[in-house]
């Protein structure tokens, strides 16, 4: 039995909840998945895993396990590393997760540059705007928005996004241009909640060096970046968006920026990625190049005044 392939095997069975999902990540049949488990088992003289025709569940021994297994793993990587072409070209497949916009708008058409540097990286790109759980699903990194983060997770800011209020032109015919907070009396917003969490979010502008909170009527309510954009587009009401996933529309005049004087307060974007996948040379040189590329001057993240 090779112990190290069956000590990846048992973690890789822990973060996605099942033998099969293991086997499919890990392109192994799943007969060698349970083989190999019933193998370490036996080695090791205790069980490691909870079977049940639903779900798989740690042992209190597996639950012991499960930690060692991950920082062997994550030493071994890192030391064949050090000591082979890996170092300074490392290979293999890295998960990330990201908001569908980050994406879609600004890591993958930049995304060439990094694949021609690293180019034995397989990259599995998710791209959608739940919270995901790193462990469980397997993911090496993620990119969030905003500044309650996982304080389990190891954090590498990448830059603060500016965000704008803005509306489609019809609507503002329609409800008038406000030129201060007392002028939203009688608008309308579009309103954003959480598709995983529920929590729905208002409007929120900088007065003064405070955040002022408004919650304004609404008629629709969306749980995604992008409809939450189309739904303004379609004339529903007010949004607060980062500039980046409005610019192209707000050059081309399909929504307008208002109460620029009193703006939304600046989104930090962060890089987040597990304590145990510190020592990877993938995620290392992954979240390196975000740094880079978030630091480039030309990115589309700063409205126009904007000093960055």
């Amino acid at each position: 039995m090779d112990r190290f392939n069956a000590m990846r095997v048992f973690t890789r069975i822990v973060e996605l909840g099942g033998f099969a999902k293991a086997a499919d990540s890990l392109q192994l049949p799943r007969a060698s998945v349970t083989v190999l488990i019933k193998q370490l088992e036996a080695h090791l003289g205790v069980q490691l895993l909870q079977r049940t025709t639903r779900q798989i569940s740690l042992t209190l021994d597996g639950a012991a396990y499960y930690p060692r297994c991950v920082r062997l793993l994550a030493d071994l990587e890192e030391t064949e590393a050090v000591f082979s072409a890996a170092r300074h070209n490392p290979k293999g497949l890295l998960r990330v997760d990201m908001p569908a916009g980050i994406g879609r708008l600004i890591v993958i058409p930049a995304l060439p540059e990094f694949t021609r540097r690293y180019p034995l990286i397989e990259l599995e790109l998710g791209l959608n705007d739940r919270t995901v759980d790193l462990i469980r699903e397997g993911v090496d990194c993620v990119l969030r928005g905003g500044s309650a983060l996982d304080e389990s997770l190891v954090a590498r800011p990448l830059v603060m996004l500016d965000q704008v209020t803005c509306a489609s032109p019809d609507y503002l015919q329609r409800h008038g241009t406000p030129q201060c907070l007392a002028d939203l009396e009688g608008h309308r917003m579009v309103e954003y909640f959480s598709g995983t969490t529920g929590k729905r979010f208002g409007l929120e502008f900088q007065v003064d060096g405070d955040v002022q909170l408004l919650d304004l009527p609404k008629q629709v309510a969306v749980n995604s970046a992008d409809g939450y954009l189309a739904a303004c587009e379609a004339g529903y009401g007010l949004i607060q968006t980062p500039y980046y996933h409005v610019a192209r529309q707000l050059e081309e005049g399909r929504l307008c920026e208002v109460l620029g004087n009193v703006p939304p307060p600046v989104m930090p974007l962060t890089a987040l990625y597990p304590p145990h996948r510190q020592l990877s040379r993938r995620v290392r040189v992954f979240v390196d190049w975000l740094v880079e590329l978030c630091a480039q001057p030309g990115l589309n993240v700063y409205r126009k005044g904007s000093s960055g």
